[in-house]
C-alpha cells in the first residue's frame, strides 16, 4: 500500500479539509533533512576520495532511516516522499544539462565521441542480454544497472527508472550494484595507469588515458576521484569525456521509451509512446547552457540546487526500500555488475585502441 494513501485528509476534530501542500510538508521536509546531510558528508575529505558522492550517501541514510524511525511517520511523509521520488527527480534530471555544454564535444575530439558511443552501447546491450537471458533477471533491473554502468551511476539510473517504469527495489539494487564496482575503479585504474605508461597499449598519453577513464568509469564523482590519482592533463581529458558520455543520457532515454512502446497500442491501434519530458528538457538545457548566457555563479548555484534536489530523490528512494528486498534479488545483479565492469575494463580498452588508431 501506497503510505501516502493512509495520511488523512481532514484534521483531528476539524470538518476543514487540509490543504494539498501540507500533506507534502513531512515527507518533503524529511527528503531535505536526509539531503543536506548526505551532502555534508560528501565534503569530508576520505569519502570524497574515494569518489562516495552525494547521492550515494543519500540512499544509505535513506535506507537507515526506513528501518528504523520512517515506519512511524511514514502516513504522514508519504505524499512528500513519493513527489521527492517522482517529479523532483525529474527536474533534478533536467537541470542536470547545466553541467554540460555542446562546446564539450570538440574538446574529446571524434575519437572521444566514437569511444563513448561504443562503450556506451556495447555495455548496455550486453547489461541486457546477459541480465535476461543468461542471469534470469527481469527486464528493467538489468537495463537499470546497464543504464549505471554505461552512462553516469546513480543519475543514470535514476532517469531510466521512470521510463523503465521501475519500482522503488529494482532502482535501489541498480543503484547498489553501480556504487559497488564504480568504487572498486577508484582503486583499480591508478593501477591501470601505471600498467600502460610501461607497455603503452592505449595510445595518446596521459589525455588518452583520461579519456579512457571518462569513457569507462561509473560515476561522475569517481572519474574525478580517478582523475586527481593521475595527472591535471588526464584529469581534464577524463571529466571532458565523462561529461559527453553523460549527454548521451538523452537520446538514450528516448530511445528506451521508443522501445519500451513496443506491443502497447495506444489510439488508432498506434503503439503508446511515453515520451519523458525530462529528457527533452535535459538537452535543451545543454543547448542553453552552450550559449553562456547566464552569469556563472548562477549557473554553479543551479547545479548545487540540481545536486540537492537529485539527493532528495535518493533518499526518497532509499526511505521506501527494504533491505530485504535486496537480499531477495540475491547475487544476480551484483554477478551482472561484475560482467559489465569487466567488459568496460578489456573492451572499453579494446574500443579505444580500436578507434584511436581507425581515426589516427
Amino acid at each position: 500500500m501506497n503510505p501516502s494513501a493512509s495520511f488523512p485528509l481532514h484534521h483531528h476534530g476539524s470538518g476543514t479539509q487540509q490543504p494539498p501542500w501540507q500533506r507534502l510538508l513531512p515527507g518533503l521536509g524529511l527528503a531535505a533533512l536526509l539531503a543536506a546531510l548526505a551532502l555534508g558528508l560528501a565534503e569530508i575529505a576520505w569519502l570524497s576520495e574515494h569518489g562516495l558522492s552525494a547521492l550515494s550517501l543519500a540512499i544509505v541514510l535513506g535506507m537507515a532511516l526506513g528501518h528504523t524511525v520512517y515506519p512511524r511517520i511514514a502516513a504522514r511523509s508519504g505524499a512528500g516522499v513519493d513527489l521527492s521520488k517522482g517529479l523532483l527527480l525529474r527536474l533534478g534530471i533536467v537541470l542536470y544539462g547545466l553541467r554540460l555544454t555542446l562546446q564539450d564535444l570538440g574538446q574529446v575530439g571524434l575519437a572521444g565521441l566514437l569511444i563513448d558511443s561504443l562503450v556506451l552501447g556495447s555495455t548496455f546491450g550486453l547489461a541486457y542480454l546477459l541480465g535476461t537471458r543468461w542471469l534470469g533477471l527481469d527486464r528493467a533491473t538489468s537495463l537499470l544497472i546497464g543504464a549505471g554502468s554505461s552512462i553516469c551511476g546513480a543519475a543514470a539510473v535514476l532517469a531510466a527508472g521512470p521510463v523503465l517504469r521501475a519500482r522503488a527495489e529494482q532502482l535501489t539494487v541498480a543503484v547498489a550494484t553501480v556504487v559497488v564496482f564504480g568504487t572498486l575503479a577508484i582503486f583499480l585504474y591508478p593501477l591501470l595507469h601505471q600498467l600502460n605508461q610501461a607497455w603503452a597499449w592505449l595510445p595518446g598519453g596521459e589525455r588518452g588515458f583520461g579519456i579512457y577513464v571518462g569513457a569507462t568509469v561509473h560515476e561522475v564523482a569517481q572519474v574525478v576521484a580517478v582523475g586527481r590519482s593521475l595527472s591535471p592533463e588526464a584529469a581534464d581529458a577524463a571529466v571532458i569525456a565523462k561529461m559527453l558520455r553523460v549527454m548521451l543520457l538523452a537520446p538514450v532515454l528516448l530511445a528506451l521509451s521508443a522501445w519500451m512502446a513496443r506491443g502497447q497500442p495506444g489510439a488508432a491501434g498506434k503503439p503508446r509512446l511515453a515520451m519523458p519530458w525530462f529528457a527533452f528538457g535535459f538537452a535543451a538545457l545543454v543547448c542553453f547552457n552552450s550559449l553562456q548566457w547566464l552569469p556563472p555563479s548562477w549557473v554553479a548555484a543551479l547545479c548545487m540546487l540540481d545536486t540537492f534536489l537529485l539527493a532528495m530523490a535518493m533518499a526518497a528512494l532509499g526511505l521506501s526500500t527494504h533491505f530485504s528486498v535486496i537480499r531477495k534479488a540475491g547475487s544476480k545483479p551484483l554477478l551482472l555488475g561484475l560482467v559489465l565492469f569487466a567488459w568496460l575494463l578489456a573492451g572499453g580498452s579494446l574500443i579505444h585502441r580500436a578507434s584511436s588508431l581507425l581515426l589516427a
